[in-house]
């Protein structure tokens, strides 16, 4: 627990009496979804030194980002698809133009869905984050 000791000078108070700010304050680490209400606050008007949850009525809740949110690669979305039995499947390269010179069985044999490489598993899956892969299968 870290300890600080604030710089700031005396200040009356509404009856008159001055009081002096605490000697020591106490800072402690909170996560993102913790509130603040125990947490010393420092206000824009005046300075006003919480020491127990009870003594502050609006609790402060710090509102930050959970962590990096996973976003699919849309053009490896349009080229990859999943099997019913999990694998990942991409078509064949050669199909898309000079078709003439092609003879029949080699357009249909491009023409068909081919399993992606398990050497290519983690970069397709890293480009897909919500891809409901079996990583297990073939």
């Amino acid at each position: 627990m870290m300890r600080l000791s604030p710089s700031f000078p005396p200040f009356p108070s509404s009856n008159g009496v001055v009081r002096t700010t605490p000697s020591l304050v106490s800072f402690k680490k909170l996560s993102s979804s913790q509130s603040l209400s125990g947490f010393p606050l420092i206000l824009n008007r005046g300075l006003s030194f919480s020491t127990t949850p009870t003594q502050n009525p609006h609790p402060m809740v710090v509102v930050a980002a959970k962590g990096y949110k996973m976003k699919t690669h849309k053009a490896s979305m349009k080229r990859f698809r999943v099997t019913g039995t999990g694998k990942i499947v991409r078509r064949r390269a050669g199909k898309q133009h000079l078709l003439a010179k092609k003879n029949n069985k080699r357009k249909l044999r491009l023409s068909k869905m081919h399993a992606v490489s398990r050497s290519d598993y983690d970069n397709v899956i890293g480009a897909l984050p919500h891809l409901k892969v079996n990583r297990h299968s073939q």
